[in-house]
């Protein structure tokens, strides 16, 4: 989140999906060809996918079998960093009478806004792009050289949580009904990784309190719209550099059936295959350091195909203003040794956004 004196800001660049609407492109132009990437590393089988941990959330919250998931979420954050979370009506405070249909519907409203806004015409998204200085916006974060290069997408980055930090001359000037479903999207997300954090704790066997002093209702939250054009040349290209992510917890959502995201296991890139009504949530790099190491985020990255485009809604969710984030005392004093650092969160994200996304190399900076 952004504090006094805070530098985040990222080359502003051009869309490449109105590069694909306008050119009808059949080579990818050559600041999109990324010959760094590893093609031996796609895990073909796909008996790594169907091991990625469910976590069924009314199971999590309910008295009696509470524990046997708190001890399955455990094992997903030391050994996958990664999870699918469903059975998310049972948290949802948009239900009615424990129907699970109310949440759904919103969701599929929410999938439909955030497609229509990706099709707004240029002229529109341009009075919403980003502005020199800043982040947020459309665009691309973490561009910080001319040679640099890029990911093929278009992304709308903005803050929601703390409200009282939402960018007047950004959201307010969404569109309808969209501002008002992102509004709703955002509250019912935040209280999520609010569970999530409060059994993370119990997962830990930590005192709750240590937990919910760094996660608070002033947690930081923000939201990555991503849209990934079809591309003519799908292997020359990244949708998403690989990377681990640098939040708490990211909660992403599929809007469309399209897959692209992969994780890194066991050195292999294994694909996602979301579950219908889930979200895909990931542990990230202020939670390898907060618990000192105990569970880790991980590397992932998204890819592109030729024939259809990708959307997906990443809510990031971080340490509030004026947090330290550090390893939590209790588990060093478990471990007998901090294993990284102590830094504000403003110290934190500004040197962040003053990087090139590269796997876990800011967290390697973090450490002791």
């Amino acid at each position: 989140m952004e504090g006094k004196g805070a530098t985040q800001s990222s080359i502003i660049v051009p869309s490449v999906q109105e590069m694909v609407m306008e050119n009808m492109i059949t080579t990818v132009p050559a600041r999109y060809v990324r010959s760094d990437q590893d093609k031996a590393e796609v895990a073909i089988d796909s008996g790594l996918t169907n091991q990625i941990p469910i976590i069924d959330m009314s199971l999590l919250c309910s008295p009696t079998s509470m524990d046997s998931e708190i001890d399955k979420l455990d094992f997903a954050c030391k050994e996958w960093g990664f999870f699918q979370a469903s059975q998310l009506h049972c948290l949802s405070k948009l239900l009615h009478k424990n129907s699970s249909l109310h949440f759904f519907v919103f969701l599929d409203k929410f999938k439909s806004d955030i497609q229509d806004f990706f099709n707004l015409p240029m002229e529109e998204k341009k009075k919403l792009w980003q502005q020199p200085g800043d982040i947020e916006g459309f665009g691309q974060a973490f561009v910080v050289s001319e040679e640099q290069k890029l990911d093929w997408a278009d992304v709308f980055f903005l803050t929601m949580q703390p409200v009282r930090l939402r960018k007047p001359h950004l959201f307010p000037k969404l569109p309808l009904p969209l501002r008002d479903t992102l509004d709703t999207y955002s509250a019912e997300v935040k209280s999520i990784a609010k569970v999530l954090f409060a059994k993370l704790a119990s997962a830990l066997k930590i005192k709750p309190e240590e937990m919910e002093k760094l996660f608070d209702d002033e947690l930081g939250q923000r939201i990555r719209m991503n849209y990934y054009p079809p591309c003519p040349q799908p292997d020359k290209v990244i949708g998403l550099s690989p990377h681990s992510d640098s939040t708490g917890l990211t909660i992403l959502l599929q809007v469309n059936e399209v897959e692209g995201l992969q994780i890194k296991k066991d050195g292999k890139w294994v694909s996602v295959k979301p579950l219908p009504n889930a979200f895909v949530v990931n542990v990230g790099d202020i939670i390898e350091i907060i618990t000192n190491g105990t569970y880790r985020s991980i590397e992932h990255r998204g890819v592109v195909n030729s024939e259809k485009e990708r959307l997906s809604v990443a809510t990031f969710h971080n340490t509030g203003i004026g947090k330290e984030i550090g390893p939590m005392r209790s588990l060093v004093e478990r471990h007998k040794a901090a294993f990284f650092k102590s830094v504000t969160t403003e110290e934190y994200f500004n040197g962040l956004f003053s990087r090139e996304l590269d796997g876990k190399a800011y967290l390697d900076v973090m450490r002791i």
